[in-house]
């Protein structure tokens, strides 16, 4: 079952240490809340204007996940860091470029997991590009596979659908479900989402990367009809919202 809470309701809430929580903070960001653990996913908040209510000194993390380099999946970290002490997981070549401003953080690269006390976490490939904001080299995108007690999800980072996606859960297992690109033009769209779930063997997707600008806006209406008619149940979350699961 799935259902809306404000982050003020979540903050206030006594969780126990095997509750999971999804909090959207729109475009392509997300805080996970597994137990102890708080970890954040390509944030990209301030510079948002649908992102616009959300308040970043809000957002509290021991660990930011960053799936490749554009400006859009990463823009917040830098602030977040300074204020949380978080750690960057990524690649080697962002891990070193926040390295070179006294960052720290933990490189991967495919085929390689990040374990900590929380569970593990397994970089796998997308098929984008990865320039950083300076225009230095972001090396190869990426997206995530998080293992954590008693769930288990596969955030997708931007990218088309391939075939060797069907690899993902023979590698780690079966999943609860996916967050997946759904705007097109950038990343897949609806379309290659449906394929992209059926390939990973889910039946319930978050959807991301939509309407945030305007050459990745979709029709809602249609867009939840066709993975309805997939068998496949798409949630569209609102920004600011949590998902439970």
């Amino acid at each position: 079952m799935y259902y809306f809470r404000s982050s003020e309701q979540v903050a206030n809430a006594n969780m126990s240490e095997h509750d999971f929580q999804l909090i959207f903070l729109g475009h392509s960001g997300f805080q996970v809340q597994s137990g102890a653990a708080r970890l954040v996913i390509d944030p990209f908040v301030q510079g948002n204007p649908l992102a616009a209510h959300l308040d970043l000194n809000a957002i509290d993390c021991d660990h930011i996940f960053i799936s490749h380099g554009h400006q859009d999946h990463l823009a917040d970290a830098e602030e977040l860091v300074n204020r949380t002490d978080a750690k960057i997981v990524s690649n080697f070549e962002i891990v070193s470029w926040y390295g070179e401003k006294g960052i720290k953080g933990h490189p991967l690269s495919f085929g390689g997991t990040y374990s900590s006390d929380f569970g593990r976490v397994k970089y796998v490939p997308a098929w984008h590009s990865s320039m950083l904001p300076d225009g230095k080299n972001g090396g190869n995108p990426g997206g995530f596979v998080f293992m954590l007690e008693g769930i288990q999800f596969y955030f997708a980072g931007d990218t088309c659908v391939y075939s060797d996606m069907k690899l993902i859960p023979q590698l780690c297992g079966s999943m609860d479900f996916a967050i997946l690109p759904i705007g097109g033009n950038f990343t897949m769209d609806a379309q290659e989402a449906i394929l992209a779930a059926q390939f990973v063997g889910v039946s319930t997707v978050v959807g991301c990367h939509y309407d945030t600008f305007d050459m990745i806006k979709i029709d809602h209406e249609k867009t939840m009809r066709l993975f309805a008619d997939a068998g496949i149940t798409l949630i569209l979350p609102e920004i600011g919202k949590v998902i439970d699961i």
